[in-house]
Formats: C-alpha cells, structure tokens, sequence
C-alpha cells in the first residue's frame, strides 16, 4: 500500500483520534464541586445504580453499566424506551439514576426522570448543555459538552460520546476508590480475569482431607510407597500423632534410600523423612508458593494453620494449571 503518511484515511484518523482526545481533555477543568457531588451520590447509594440513554448514549450507557458493576458499584443499563414500557419496575426506593444524553432533551429519558422523581431517587445528569431540562432537574449536572462532532457533517456521534465514556470511567474509579474497593475485591469480581487467577490464594488450589498424603513417623516403608503412589504428588507428609508435620519424603528420598540401604523395606517413614518440611499458609499468595518453590529447587510445600498443624499440600502442578502465569 503506497500513500504514507499522505494517505486520506490516515489523515481523517489522525483528525478524529485528536478531536476525541482534545473533546476529554476539555472536561478536566470542568470538574468540581458538581463531581464530588456525583460521587459522594453514588457512595451513599444502598440499592444498584440505574444507568440510562438512548440511541448511541445508551451504548455508552452499557458500558458505563458495566464499569460500575465491576468496580464494586451494583449498576445496571435500563434502556430509556424499553423502561416506559415496563421496565421502570426495575427501579427501586435504594436506587440512584445516571442519566446520560447528549442534547439533555431526549424525551424518553425525560419522562424516566420524572419516574425517578416520584420513587424519589437521585439523579445524576450526564449531558451536553447545562440549561437543559435533564440538567436543570437532576440533583446533580456534569457537563460532558463538546464543541462539534468529529464526523464532517456534525451528525455521527463520536467526540460526544468519548467525552461521555470517559467522564462514565471517571466516576466510577473515583468511586472505586471512594469506597476503598481493593485489588481482591477486585479480583472476587472477576474469578477467570487475569488479576482474579494471580490472586488466588493457596487454600484454593491446595489438596486437603482425605487427598492429602499423609503418613504416621512409624508408619512402614511399603506402605509409605503405597501412600505416595495412591496421592499421586511425588511425596507423603510425615505427622506425629498430634497432626503436627514432622517431615516428608519425596521420591529423591526414596531414590536416595534405595540406592544407600541394605534394607530399604525394612525401615520407618521417620527414618527416611526430610526432617523440618517446608510449609506455607493457607492464606498466603499462590504466587508466593511458586515463588517459594522455585526459589528451595521443590515441587511441593505442606499448607499449615496459625498453630503449625497440618491443612494440605499445594503442588507445583495446582499452580501451572490455573494458567495464571
């Protein structure tokens, strides 16, 4: 393809990225008072937060929705047609209205705001003209106005609906942050997200009860080697009669004493056990135990409680297949 940089369709990228961009960058000195409002709002909020449009704002609307939601804000898109039409019951006494329209004149978003009203619900107005009916008769107005249209006619919505997406990402991580939702809680949002697999915790992924391997100190070798071969993690715990690990054996160990003993068969898991296992919390990282594991050259550490008791094992192979690395 030849034309470079000359090319038109470059050009008219070029010049729709920059209006969209100098559309959102116009918004910052218009945040004040009319933003902390907004946001002080949706944090008092005890139901969902009902997010509106119609048209083009209303796909914006689902993704504002949508942001809210997973930042820790229960939100929902009520589509402005279909909620005159039934679906207003979705609004309840605890719920709060985001607005949003371009022009602030979109009758049926009007007609939702009287619902609201009469439910006595706050509203939060996202429009373009702050002497509109919608901002004039929201609790709280912010202005995402913007000069013209990227499109050449003024018609297809585009710098409009960026400042309205970004203003929509605004509130919601201002919110976030409002209502100190942290990077777990995050993580409880989204269980198969990338974030939600590298903040597992090793009492998700760790074998407990009856698959742990576990033997007694006196426990004979034949049934030790009958114990690893059964779990199937390439070692068996070694716990005195109080349940406290006193050790384990992996295979190198049963290597190692095949190769040295006249009478390997003959001899007790506490003979053969590497004494002081290595052991980790439930509650710690699982990337903590990958880390740890690499770092002692092992496959496997012995999960205990607050008190040194024995809860499980978490192999090497539990973290590669959560297939979070």
């Amino acid at each position: 393809m030849s034309g470079g940089a000359t090319h038109p369709a470059l050009a008219t990228a070029a010049r729709v990225l920059g209006a969209e961009a100098d559309a959102i960058r116009a918004l910052v000195p218009r945040l004040g008072e009319s933003f902390i409002g907004a946001v002080e709002l949706a944090a008092r909020c005890r139901g969902k937060i009902a997010v509106t449009g119609l048209g083009k704002s209303g796909l914006i609307c689902k993704k504002i929705a949508a942001t809210l939601s997973s930042t820790g804000s229960p939100a929902l898109f009520l589509h402005a047609g279909d909620a005159l039409h039934g679906d207003c019951g979705l609004l309840a006494p605890n719920d709060l209205l985001l607005a949003v329209s371009k022009s602030g004149e979109t009758g049926e978003v009007l007609k939702l705001l009287e619902v609201a009203k009469r439910l006595g619900l706050p509203v939060v107005a996202m429009a373009g003209d702050g002497n509109s009916t919608l901002a004039r008769h929201a609790d709280v107005f912010l202005d995402v106005g913007v000069a013209g249209e990227a499109c050449l006619f003024d018609l297809a919505p585009t710098t409009s609906t960026a400042a309205a997406l970004a203003m929509g990402d605004a509130l919601a991580l201002a919110l976030m942050e409002r209502k100190g939702f942290g990077r777990e809680d995050f993580a409880g949002f989204h269980p198969s997200g990338t974030l939600g697999r590298k903040l597992l915790r090793v009492g998700d992924l760790m074998h407990r009860g009856g698959d742990i391997p576990r033997v007694e100190v006196n426990t004979p070798m034949p049934d030790v080697i009958y114990e690893m071969s059964r779990k199937g993690l390439g070692m068996t715990t070694v716990a005195d009669a109080a349940g406290m690990p006193v050790g384990v054996i992996s295979d190198g160990d049963l290597r190692r004493l095949l190769q040295a003993a006249s009478d390997p068969l003959g001899r007790k898991a506490g003979e053969v056990m590497t004494r002081a296992p290595k052991t980790i919390g439930e509650g710690e990282l699982a990337t903590a135990a990958l880390a740890r594991m690499e770092e002692l050259k092992i496959t496997s550490l012995v999960v205990v409680d607050t008190a040194g008791r024995l809860q499980g094992v978490i192999h090497v192979h539990d973290l590669w297949r959560t297939e979070m690395f």
